[in-house]
């Protein structure tokens, strides 16, 4: 369509193909466990490390975007990566391989919802160990690059303190704010710390059909679901649960159970059976939507009622990158901005840090043994002579061989 093409052009300095973004997003479906921060720390990993799409800095200045909207942050942080390297194909592609996997398994899971629950099984328990490694190494090497010098340290350590004692999803959109502020007043710009304009730029009116189509559905389900028939009332269900949480990951779960246990179409206990499920795989945690939209004692249900749910839940996150892109691009070449970017990239360091204790460390560590599989898995990452993945199959086998002989519980 050339329409398409006009709408969403594709840089010819950094090229890229929507096949390329797909395998490198399907890889990290297939590997990135341990929820939406443990994710941040693996796309850095591949899209910055591993592949050299993007630079630290801007790679830090999506992850500011992508927490600051509504939705699920990391998915959307792949969408903008994916937007970076191949348009509107890339962004496609990058949500279609990342989630796939989650998909597959959590609508497999409401097809046979009578099977085990695996949310307690020792390789899960290696897994959220493999991701304290995982962001302890993100921080690290984020914290080298975009908090280099003492004020910018010093805004880093303020947030992550500010962090942890007001742990709220609009906590972080404050501290994002605030560093913005403080970046603005007090730092400088400096020349090496500029990143390159992104590799794909999408135009103001692709931005703006982006987030015309975002309200309309926001406000035109439910009235389709006033009017009658199920399948938009499914629909916005699960459009509203993805469009109006800021955080993420666990944060869209009181939503969900509102759209779905509360009108009687899910079970109470069908829920909580299908969110230990969801524990237990790689990506995204809104692939539990594909799960409720499958087990739906309702129609639209099974594999047609998971794919809507789906498709459903992440198409507002979707929208609103594409919708914001064009400012954030434009923005970004401002200096005043850029000052303000500094701030904002020490701040997010300080947030990545304060999430590694909690969530991430308080739900994965609990007892001595974990805590030297975290520090062989966090050497073994900062060598660089083994791949991620082999640090989380070992977590994986170490926590299952733990659990078999009671020395992990």
């Amino acid at each position: 369509m050339p329409g398409v093409g006009r709408l969403w052009r594709v840089s010819s300095r950094h090229p890229g193909t929507a096949p390329e973004v797909f395998v490198a997003a399907l890889r990290l479906g297939l590997t990135s466990f341990g929820g939406p921060i443990a994710h941040i720390g693996y796309f850095r990993r591949e899209y910055v490390e591993r592949r050299g799409w993007l630079g630290e800095a801007e790679f830090a200045d999506l992850v500011a975007l992508c927490q600051a909207l509504p939705g699920p942050a990391s998915s959307q942080l792949g969408i903008a990566v994916g937007s970076r390297r191949a348009g509107l194909a890339g962004a496609l592609a990058a949500w279609v391989g990342f989630t796939l996997p989650a998909a597959v398994l959590m609508i497999g899971r409401g097809l046979f919802a009578a099977g085990s629950d695996l949310s307690g099984a020792g390789w899960v328990h290696g897994l959220k160990i493999a991701a304290v490694a995982v962001v302890a190494q993100a921080v690290i090497v984020m914290d080298r690059s975009l908090a280099p010098d003492w004020p910018r340290r010093l805004l880093a350590l303020a947030a992550m303190a500010l962090a942890l004692a007001w742990a709220t999803p609009f906590a972080q959109l404050a501290l994002i704010a605030a560093g913005a502020v403080a970046g603005l007043l007090v730092l400088r710009d400096r020349q090496d710390d500029r990143p390159a304009p992104g590799g794909s730029v999408a135009s103001w009116r692709s931005g703006g059909l982006a987030l015309g189509l975002f309200a309309a559905l926001l406000v035109g389900l439910p009235l389709l679901r006033v009017a009658g028939g199920q399948v938009a009332a499914v629909a916005d269900a699960f459009y509203g649960s993805g469009a109006l949480v800021f955080g993420g990951g666990h944060v869209v779960l009181p939503l969900l159970h509102a759209s779905v246990v509360e009108p009687g179409w899910v079970s109470d206990s069908a829920f909580v059976a299908g969110y230990g499920a969801a524990q237990a795989v790689p990506g995204p945690l809104f692939s539990f939507a594909g799960y409720l939209g499958t087990v739906s004692t309702v129609a639209p249900n099974g594999i047609g009622g998971g794919l809507l749910a789906l498709v459903a839940v992440f198409l507002p996150g979707f929208l609103l990158v594409l919708g914001t892109m064009p400012a954030w691009d434009r923005l970004r070449a401002s200096v005043r901005f850029r000052r303000a970017l500094l701030g904002v990239n020490a701040v997010v360091v300080g947030i990545l840090a304060a999430a590694l204790y909690a969530p991430v460390w308080t739900t994965a560590i609990t007892g001595p043994l974990d805590v030297v599989v975290v520090a062989f898995g966090f050497g073994l990452l900062l060598t660089r002579r083994v791949p991620p993945i082999a640090v989380v199959a070992m977590a994986a086998a170490a926590g299952q061989a733990g659990v078999a002989l009671g020395l992990m519980v």
